[in-house]
């Protein structure tokens, strides 16, 4: 029933990239990628909120307790989907050796999660608080294809990733790691797992950080050379509106 779970979620996933590739037939395999990418986020966002803060168990409390049933039901997707991405991803050998790591690791800790039918509720929060940017990340992709990421949209679309990214995923996630490891009830190769993911958050945290760092500046440089423009320009129609006078 496990298996035939993941494999549907799998064939779901590619059927829908199918439904993509035809109808956006002027759009290139990435665009139609990511639009599955960008769908996979929000569902599964909405799946694993439900699954924490409504079904339960809470897992900052409860980590390596049994699976429940929506809990088992959320990760067969999510595992379909990554299984489904990795393949794309080699296919076209689109991606670099971080978020091959990333979905190598996704994978595996969901698997070992679905085999052993423990610690599902915070694998459950774990793919809460790293698809919560996903579809932030997929929109900035978009605005950047469309032309119209240097605008005030793109700019919050960034400053709203970092901060959640910096939040949940960093901040709340190291206290989701912390509870994990002292949970007598968790299994070793679940905590093992979970070791990979949280240093891997924090090497996406550290370019994340030099990213907004380098815009940063750059929206500063641009700033005070239009600053300056607008200085001498202004100078220039003083001067000139004197010779007049």
């Amino acid at each position: 029933m496990l298996l035939l779970e993941v494999i549907c979620s799998l064939i779901g996933w590619l059927a829908l990239y199918l439904v993509f590739c035809s109808t956006f037939v002027q759009r290139g395999a990435e665009w139609n990628c990511r639009l599955v990418t960008l769908s996979h986020g929000v569902f599964i966002v909405l799946l694993t909120a439900y699954v924490i803060f409504i079904d339960g168990p809470w897992p900052f409390t409860h980590a390596g307790t049994d699976n429940t049933k929506l809990q088992t039901l959320a990760l067969a997707i999510c595992l379909g989907y990554f299984i489904f991405d990795m393949g794309w991803c080699l296919f076209f050998w689109s991606e670099g050796p971080v978020m091959l790591a990333h979905h190598t690791a996704s994978i595996m800790g969901i698997l070992l999660a679905l085999v052993m039918g423990r610690s599902g509720c915070e694998t459950c929060a774990v793919i809460f608080g790293s698809e919560l940017t996903n579809p932030l990340l997929q929109t900035r992709w978009f605005l950047r294809q469309l032309g119209r990421y240097d605008s005030l949209l793109g700019d919050a679309v960034d400053l709203l990733f970092i901060l959640l990214f910096a939040t949940v995923r960093v901040g709340v996630g190291s206290v989701l790691f912390y509870c994990e490891l002292t949970s007598p009830r968790a299994p070793l190769m679940i905590k093992v797992g979970g070791v990979g993911m949280y240093v891997l958050a924090w090497v996406f945290m550290v370019d994340i950080a030099r990213f907004a760092h380098r815009k940063s500046c750059t929206k500063y440089k641009r700033w005070l050379d239009n600053h300056k423009l607008q200085d001498a320009t202004g100078q220039k129609l003083d001067g000139h509106l004197g010779k007049n006078n």
